[in-house]
């Protein structure tokens, strides 16, 4: 799952999980949370490996077919032309836009 799918499922989580302790398994809003649940699964795959000690988990490592993680892209140095630096200006100026407005503003 890429990261903002991620997010709104962690967001749905509490509220999913209040519905099933409350016992409202069968309610439409807990279908409809379900295909929500489902539809970001589709291409979840893959592998985890993990040791447990003494009431601790720890992530050995994980695979999956569907990675949206690509080496190649992950790197300051020679990434293929996958990334132009100059790519960043405008989501940075754009992010910042309610910044610079506050100042303005005297806020």
């Amino acid at each position: 799952m890429d990261r903002e799918a991620a997010h709104l499922k962690d967001e749905l989580m509490p509220r999913y999980a209040k519905l099933i302790y409350n016992g409202y398994w069968f309610a439409p809003e807990t279908r409809m949370m379900q295909s929500a649940i489902d539809a970001s699964q589709v291409t979840v795959n893959g592998d985890v490996r993990l040791k447990l000690y003494k009431g601790n988990v720890m992530v050995l490592g994980r695979r999956s077919d569907n990675s949206l993680f690509d080496e190649r892209l992950c790197t300051f140095e020679d990434d293929e032309g996958a990334y132009n630096q100059k790519d960043a200006d405008g989501f940075i100026k754009l992010n910042a836009l309610r910044l610079r407005m506050n100042q303005l503003a005297g806020k």
